[in-house]
């Protein structure tokens, strides 16, 4: 009896000639991954069941399935591996085997069985293991017969495959039960096909051809007689924007995945829209490019959105808006889809060129994900190639979203993400896309309808807003990146008192602005204070900042009065030829005295919080803004600070908004600068800000607590006259001045060292030289103030013959530390010496200051005597020239002295020193 074709087993003579259904049957079935379908019927007395129709694609001869089976087949062959040898059971015909039992098996449970490989015989002495499935027809308590279908050698079925397979199953079992004569039914599996609906084709990529079916050209509403057969054609029906996912599954690069699934639509010629779905396998050669592409098609159902489904988009739309950042959008996508979906897991990443970054894994605990997301992807976080994920690659090239139910085999990359049901969801925006969000289920999960158009709406939704939070993210990181370059990284450490500054971006916008801050330490134990505003908060404006600030801080370190400075900023702000103005309070404070001169170029006045808790308004008499007139002058104001006094500058930002008013706004800041703790400025710095977050305006502010000098340093001086003893006279004034010091062990080295200053300044500098002796705890502070502006400079190389050119090598030989510093109209070369002094005498006995606390140290550090710090910009010993600070003892004290490594911060020697 044949076993191939459309043939009737009970009916001797020829078989029946070939239905025109017969090709578009072996493309469904192709597809489905089916090499040959059968049918059994339960005999009239149910003994056995019997073979009445079979079809297929596989060669005849390759597979031999038994003609009729016992119902009651019981055989140990179920547990055998395929190839091992097992006596029939009684009454089962030589071949049976293991596709017998199947048959039987499903029969009698009622359940589908699915079989990995099972030996069956075809041509003699030949045994081809190919995978099996054996699905029972009718219903509970009146089952009618037995679907078999065996699948392809090496392939085994796929959950969509069984799904489709098991639909089929159904549509045969309807066909069977309204036959007369079920033992001898009329053909069932062409008939099931036409009742699912299912429409087929089958094409050659390159060729341009397609081979459909009368059913898949009812789908899409073209006349069986009018199609040419091209697929063109077909194209032609679906809308525009389909077309390209369409186009890739026409023409599938060597790339695509073995089965594809898409949802396109398609306009009839009565104008209706309908939907329709396509899953299609790609078989592919030897080298592994496409040769033949298979497909079905069906109709989608309608979708319809329920009420809930429209509230949930709504509220999706609303949420979205209101995300600003991508972190924003990640924690909306995943209260859109987790709960209301039940899902298990929710990533979503941004697609950057060729690689995607993932910005949210939810749940975030890392037992939660595959163990290649934990490893590989965790320490490349957070991003990873798109082309080690074919599926999310085909996913976002085709623009569609693919589902994959449970058992689908998917690369390592998103194994283990949803076993029971995966949805990849590309993310469009416009004309590309922005990125991908993946849902998984760990248990099976069926895709309704009414979810599927959920899922589709929100991949639109989420796109456009990863796309917008994406560019503001990126211009907030621009702008963080240009603010913090342009201010200050940190704040020097200020003998006899402590600064702190805050800075808060503005609320809307680029968060970038014009406000910026400063705290300069100058010579001679002086500090300058900087709070400045350029008009606008943009790029332009934290540009014109950073002028401002670099410009400022250049004419204070240049030893100019606070008046000088912002007249000097002012006029290079009116040459730089712009629209922007800016305004600036200046403040140059001697940490000795307590003493404060400020300049004011239209900005807000100082606050000024006295040690008895009281506030004020500082009287700072004001001139215009920066940039408004090149010939503007800033006069000076005077007011002298009691340890314990607090200085406050602010910008307008603080003080002033569309429901604030400046004079209220300033009322409010000296309340909250009553109430706060001095004893804490970072503190005292939040409370000044409050609690209100961003503002409208960004915002500086700029606190320094005045403590005051426990012990002061004491100062001679002397105006060298150029004189041929003037050198002679310096250092007579230096030895009686070390007499009246009892420094007397070091007296003979600083003497030296005041010789070579002095004459380095008559030889080679005109004008003015004035000599300085300052002593603060164990340390003399040499300097020699000239007019020259150019640092002085060791000879590369000196001639043993030479008279000269030897003085800086004996002043750095002499000297724990030494350099130069810029002054106004001219340098300060100066040296520092440590001095052994009497016990008693070392510091006053009033005094209880501990030991670290005096000018020329850091604000609150501790260090013995002799190994004091001191700052500047000069030579040191390890390093050469440069900004350095040294420590060390007095070679008198230790001849093996040595000398600090580090480099000095922002600071020069005024840190340690004060004005006399």
């Amino acid at each position: 009896m044949p076993q191939y074709g459309d043939t009737r087993a009970t009916v001797p003579g020829p078989s029946r000639p070939r239905a025109p259904e017969a090709a578009a049957r072996e493309r469904v079935l192709a597809f489905a991954g089916v090499a040959l379908a059968a049918v059994y019927v339960r005999s009239e007395d149910g003994a056995e069941l019997r073979l009445v129709e079979s079809a297929g694609v596989a060669e005849p001869g390759t597979y031999r399935l038994p003609s009729a089976v016992p119902a009651a087949l019981d055989s140990p062959v179920a547990v055998q591996e395929p190839g091992a040898s097992v006596a029939p059971s009684p009454g089962a015909e030589p071949g049976a085997g293991r596709c017998g039992w199947a048959v039987a098996d499903a029969f009698r449970s009622g359940r589908a069985l699915w079989l990995g490989g099972a030996v069956l015989t075809g041509l003699p002495g030949a045994g081809t293991s190919a995978p099996l499935g054996a699905l029972p027809l009718g219903a509970a308590g009146g089952w009618l017969g037995c679907l078999v279908v065996v699948g392809e050698a090496g392939e085994g079925f796929g959950g969509e495959q069984r799904e489709f397979l098991e639909r089929y199953a159904d549509a045969v079992a309807e066909r069977l039960r309204g036959e007369a004569d079920r033992s001898a039914p009329a053909p069932l599996l062409d008939s099931a096909l036409r009742a699912l609906g299912v429409g087929s084709f089958a094409l050659t990529p390159g060729t341009g051809l397609v081979e459909t079916d009368a059913a898949l050209l009812e789908l899409v509403g073209i006349p069986e007689g009018a199609f040419d057969g091209k697929t063109d054609t077909l194209l032609s029906c679906s809308v525009p924007e389909d077309a390209p996912a369409l186009m890739s599954v026409i023409e599938p690069s060597a790339q695509a995945p073995a089965r594809r699934e898409l949802e396109f639509r398609i306009r009839r010629p009565t104008g209706e829209l309908c939907w329709l779905r396509l899953t299609c396998r790609v078989l592919k050669g030897p080298e592994g490019a496409p040769v033949r592409v298979l497909g079905a098609v069906t109709a989608a159902p309608v979708l319809r959105r329920s009420a809930s489904d429209v509230a949930r988009l709504q509220w999706l739309t609303t949420a979205l808006d209101d995300a600003v950042t991508v972190r924003d959008v990640s924690r909306v996508v995943v209260a859109a889809l987790r709960e209301p979906l039940a899902a298990d897991r929710v990533a979503l990443a941004e697609l950057l060129e060729d690689r995607l970054a993932v910005t949210v894994l939810d749940p975030p605990g890392a037992g939660a994900w595959p163990d290649l997301w934990r490893s590989e992807w965790r320490s490349e976080w957070p991003d990873a190639p798109v082309s080690a994920l074919p599926t999310l690659q085909a996913a976002l090239r085709d623009g569609r979203m693919s589902l994959w139910p449970a058992g689908t085999e998917l690369e390592p990359g998103l194994a283990g993400i949803g076993p029971g049901g995966l949805a990849v969801l590309p993310l469009p925006a416009k004309s590309r896309m922005a990125g991908v969000c993946l849902v998984g289920w760990d248990t099976p999960h069926e895709f309704a309808p009414e979810e599927r158009a959920l899922l589709t709406a929100t991949a639109g939704l989420v796109g456009q807003a990863l796309k917008r939070a994406h560019a503001y993210d990126a211009e907030q990181e621009l702008a963080t990146m240009l603010q913090r370059s342009l201010l200050p990284r940190r704040l020097p450490r200020l003998p006899g008192g402590t600064a702190v500054a805050r800075y808060l971006p503005a609320r809307r916008g680029l968060q970038v602005g014009g406000d910026w801050y400063d705290v300069i330490a100058l010579s001679e134990g002086k500090v300058a204070l900087v709070i400045g505003d350029v008009q606008g908060h943009s790029a332009g404006a934290a540009t014109i900042m950073g002028q401002m600030r670099t410009a400022v801080r250049a004419y204070a370190v240049e030893g100019h009065p606070p008046d000088v400075v912002v007249a000097h900023a002012n006029r290079l702000l009116v040459g730089m030829e712009t629209d922007l103005f800016a305004t600036c309070c200046y403040v140059e404070l001697d940490m000795e005295e307590g003493n404060a001169l400020f300049a004011r170029a239209g900005h807000l006045s100082p606050l000024v919080r006295h040690p008895d808790g009281g506030t004020e308004e500082v009287a700072v008499e004001g001139g215009l803004p920066l940039g408004v007139l090149a010939d503007a002058e800033f006069p000076l104001t005077a007011l002298a600070l009691a340890p314990g006094t607090v200085l406050a500058l602010v910008t307008d930002g603080l003080v002033e908004s569309a429901e604030l008013h400046v004079d209220e706004g300033m009322r409010i800041v000296r309340e909250a600068l009553a109430e706060a703790d001095p004893s804490d400025p970072g503190r005292m710095a939040d409370a000044l800000l409050g609690d209100a977050g961003r503002r409208e305006d960004d915002v500086a502010l700029l606190l320094l607590r005045y403590d005051g000098m426990r012990v002061r340093p004491v100062r001679a001086g002397w105006v060298v006259w150029r004189l041929p003893d003037a050198v002679m006279h310096a250092r007579r004034f230096s030895a009686r001045t070390l007499r009246s010091w009892d420094v007397v062990a070091e007296a003979d080295t600083i003497l030296l060292v005041v010789s070579e200053l002095v004459t380095n300044a008559l030889v080679h500098t005109q004008g003015a030289v004035r000599v300085e002796l300052t002593l603060a705890t164990d340390r003399v502070r040499v300097t020699v103030n000239d007019s020259s502006p150019r640092a002085p400079a060791k000879p590369v190389v000196v001639d043993w013959e030479s008279t000269g050119g030897r003085g800086l090598f004996l002043v750095e030989a002499m000297s724990m530390a030494w350099g130069s510093v810029p002054v106004g109209g001219g340098k300060q070369v100066w040296s520092e010496i440590v001095v052994s002094r009497p016990e008693g005498e070392r510091r006053p006995a009033s005094e209880s200051a501990e030991p670290g606390t005096g000018p020329w140290i850091e604000a609150g550090g501790e260090r013995p005597p002799g190994k004091e710090r001191s700052w500047g910009i000069g030579w040191n010993r390890d390093r050469g020239w440069g900004m350095g600070r040294s420590r060390g003892r007095n070679r008198d004290q230790d001849r093996g002295r040595s000398q600090d490594r580090g480099r000095s911060q922002d600071r020069g020697p005024a840190e340690q020193g004060g004005a006399g």
